[in-house]
């Protein structure tokens, strides 16, 4: 008797299952984060907050930063393993399942990058601070720096999150309409367009619209609504 999780579907639904799981982990910390913990810490005493920095913050970041690795590397492999499914990499980039997946994978892949290379080496310098600090030091005087470009590339990937989750549901749910008339590398250009300024904008801009909460989650769904019409238009033309 051969078990179902040992065929090629098999492993390509424990992919897409870790895929969700380690998503959940990695996101559901991102949303913490960002709806939770900062209101908390804007009203919390000094003692309560160097608790958090030097005793919470450490052990969320390391779920957080692992979900997010993990998250990844599933997603890579369910993406190279869908692409056998297609004659070429040309005719699965050509379809409406390729084009919604690469969108919300190019999303989530930038999203983990900032995670690595912008928040967590950026949360390391806080926590380092808070700790010295709290051990009778001072503190480092980059640490207020580093803390706002965290804070700037978590609100990104906060407002990310939201188009990324879109397309990585639609690639399955919902079918775009592509046609042999489609203006396949205008719709790349457009989502390339908006998705490189946004992004040199989480390293090097100011947080503007995304300084609240209320702020960043509408701007997530204004992107995602500019994002989705102008894929739609240029597929339709």
């Amino acid at each position: 008797m051969s078990l179902s999780l040992l065929t090629s579907d098999g492993f390509q639904f424990l992919m897409r299952y870790l895929h969700f799981f380690f998503g959940i982990m990695w996101i559901g910390h991102l949303y913490y984060f960002n709806f939770t913990q900062g209101a908390f810490m804007a009203e919390a005493d000094p003692a309560t907050k160097s608790g958090v920095l030097t005793k919470l913050l450490p052990r969320a970041l390391w779920w957080f930063r692992w979900g997010a690795m993990w998250t990844f590397a599933t997603g890579l492999v369910m993406l190279v393993a869908k692409m056998q499914n297609y004659p070429s990499y040309a005719d699965f980039f050509a379809s409406g399942y390729g084009i919604a997946i690469s969108v919300g994978a190019l999303f989530g892949i930038t999203m983990f990058a900032n995670v690595w290379f912008i928040i967590w080496p950026n949360q390391k310098i806080v926590i380092q601070s808070a700790t010295q600090v709290a051990q009778g030091g001072a503190a480092l005087p980059t640490a207020a720096a580093s803390g706002a470009a965290a804070l700037l590339a978590s609100r990104t990937n906060t407002l990310f999150s939201i188009p990324m989750l879109f397309y990585m549901g639609a690639a399955s749910h919902l079918p775009l309409p592509v046609t042999e008339t489609s203006k396949l590398g205008l719709m790349w250009a457009v989502v390339g367009l908006i998705w490189l300024a946004l992004e040199i904008n989480a390293i090097k801009g100011k947080l503007s619209y995304m300084t609240t909460v209320k702020g960043v989650i509408t701007a997530g769904f204004i992107l995602n609504a500019v994002i989705y019409l102008a894929i739609e238009v240029c597929l339709r033309a």
